[in-house]
């Protein structure tokens, strides 16, 4: 069983989809709630999201200042796991930070798209059926008008024009909120938000949803 790293965006949520496929068996997704959070999502509506998926959360408050400490205490505590999934794609930093933690706790690191080229990603995640919101971007790179706007190819030749700005965001460009796609049995209809600014970033507010859950067959 896995457990698999959780923030409501499209590559962690891709990445988890992409180890299921290739035969990982979820046990848990887990999210951590820090106080810098850079998606603006609320961690109620993160877990009603994960709950779509039928996959169980475990979400946890952790600091900055020792969310390392923090994150290996959280994954202590989950039974009989053989590793966890993370959706990092190219930073190096990142990828030496998760494999020497899980390394310290006895479990494998899995980067299932780790590598892949960022535009092919882009399409697969579209292609395969998942629909996301952008909910933050910096003010220097993403326009306020494109906060709140769908994920797809239009996103992506906006991004596209703008050197230097990697289509999947992995700098911290922006961030995304997935609401539906082949791993959920429904979908989020966001109904009302508002566009608001601080340091330096835009984050979409949330301020109404409705939920469309599947019928069972």
């Amino acid at each position: 069983m896995y457990l698999s790293s959780w923030s409501g965006g499209k590559d962690s949520c891709f990445a988890c989809y992409s180890a299921i496929r290739q035969g990982s068996e979820m046990s848990h997704l887990v999210h951590f709630v820090r106080e810098d959070n850079l998606h603006g999502v609320s961690a109620e509506l993160i877990k009603l999201q994960a709950g779509l998926s039928g996959i169980n959360m475990v979400q946890r408050d952790v600091s900055s200042d020792n969310f390392e400490s923090d994150f290996k205490n959280t994954i202590k505590n989950i039974r009989n796991i053989k590793g966890m999934v993370f959706g990092d794609i190219y930073l190096e930093e990142h990828r030496s930070w998760v494999e020497r933690v899980c390394g310290e706790l006895g479990i494998k690191a899995l980067l299932p798209i780790w590598g892949i080229d960022t535009e092919r990603l882009m399409n697969d995640f579209i292609n395969e059926g998942f629909e996301a919101v952008v909910v933050s971007g910096k003010q220097e790179v993403i326009d306020k008008e494109w906060i709140g706007h769908k994920v797809d190819k239009h996103f992506m030749e906006y991004l596209n024009k703008k050197p230097g700005v990697d289509v999947c965001g992995e700098n911290g460009e922006y961030h995304t909120f997935v609401v539906g796609g082949p791993l959920f049995k429904g979908k989020i209809d966001i109904t009302k938000t508002q566009v608001t600014g601080r340091d330096g970033r835009w984050f979409l507010n949330i301020k109404g949803f409705s939920v469309r859950v599947e019928p069972t067959m």
